[in-house]
């Protein structure tokens, strides 16, 4: 497709960026009411068995997952017109879901401004390097990589050292508002929890709350992963970028069954949010389904993103993701002439 048909995807979806009040205020309801009501029914099974708590368990997180979607839309000015309407309940779902909302806010905005820019990467994205770059890497720093990318690590690790520690710290640089943001955040928090753990005592709390913390964020970090790492996705270095083709060709359709979709705030439709962010999450559906080209973006369902997990490394020359041992060959060749170039230095030298 090329630029000038792209660019013209950004006119036919803009009818879609309105927001109605009736359905924001309507998903309100049908996400925060259930959430309660579902933790509170967790909290009272745990008297009569754990394996009746479980299943309450994952459908709460699932409805975390929701509330995140809400606070996401606020973080764009999407869900309400009002900009100190997505400010409050951005701030309260973010308690919920404990992600700051500004410290979020602008992270996201960067990440949707750089998506897939070789030459811009590190802030609100996950970590990617090149085929090349992890060649040219030392031993520690590809040792990390690799802990990193592993799945165990990302995912299993993953949300209490994002959800928990990162996000409880102001990033460096952040202005006032950012950081009086994060504070009250942090303080709600706590005031929040530590009124669950009296009315309920530690113990159940954790029961309830560890797993519903756990799950969510784990589908969080999961939902994030899967819609910008597939095999043939886009990156391209600074000069060549381009801010739709990253939407459109650097973020996937994942296709989820119908009540997952409805669970997950239609995020699936990523490259529709990618391409306009102030489209809220109720209609990116209805902005994909009237808007043909966007129905070539890469497919991907529940069991095709599972062969995600293998793709490490960007690969510059053939344009697509590629796993450790996939590429050992070459790496190999990499590393040789690598070693190669260290010893004739000194030669040259004299």
């Amino acid at each position: 497709m090329t630029e000038p048909k792209h660019a013209h995807l950004k006119k036919e979806v803009a009818p879609f960026e309105k927001t109605d009040l009736k359905s924001s205020v309507r998903q309100l309801i049908n996400t925060l009411v259930p959430l309660v009501l579902l933790w509170y029914a967790a909290y009272l099974s745990l008297s009569i068995s754990y394996w009746l708590t479980a299943p309450l368990v994952l459908l709460t997180s699932g409805f975390v997952i929701r509330t995140f979607i809400i606070f996401h839309d606020c973080c764009h000015g999407s869900f309400f017109k009002s900009k100190k309407a997505n400010d409050i309940f951005g701030t309260i779902t973010g308690v919920i879901t404990l992600v700051p909302y500004r410290q979020w806010k602008n992270s996201h905005s960067i990440h949707h401004a750089t998506s897939s820019n070789l030459d811009k990467r590190g802030i609100g994205d996950l970590w990617i390097l090149t085929v090349e770059e992890y060649a040219a890497a030392p031993f520690f720093r590809r040792l990390a990589y690799r802990m990193y990318r592993h799945p165990l690590v990302m995912f299993g690790l993953g949300p209490i050292g994002v959800f928990l520690i990162q996000y409880r710290f102001n990033v460096k640089g952040a202005r006032r508002k950012e950081k009086m943001n994060t504070y009250l955040t942090n303080a709600l928090i706590v005031a929040v929890y530590a009124l669950l753990v009296w009315a309920i005592g530690w113990q159940a709390f954790l029961l309830v709350q560890g797993p519903v913390f756990f799950v969510s964020g784990l589908l969080g970090i999961w939902l994030f992963y899967v819609q910008h790492q597939f095999e043939d996705s886009y990156f391209e270095k600074e000069d060549e970028w381009s801010y739709v083709k990253a939407a459109v060709d650097g973020s996937s359709y994942y296709k989820l069954p119908k009540v997952l979709q409805w669970i997950t705030g239609n995020i699936g439709f990523h490259h529709v949010h990618h391409l306009s962010p102030k489209v809220p999450n109720y209609n990116l559906e209805k902005a994909h389904n009237a808007t043909p080209p966007l129905h070539k973006a890469t497919t991907i369902t529940i069991s095709e993103s599972l062969e995600s997990l293998q793709f490490r490394l960007w690969d510059e020359t053939e344009k697509k993701f590629v796993s450790f041992k996939g590429i050992k060959h070459r790496l190999r060749k990499l590393d040789a002439a690598a070693d190669k170039l260290k010893t004739t230095r000194p030669s040259l030298k004299t």
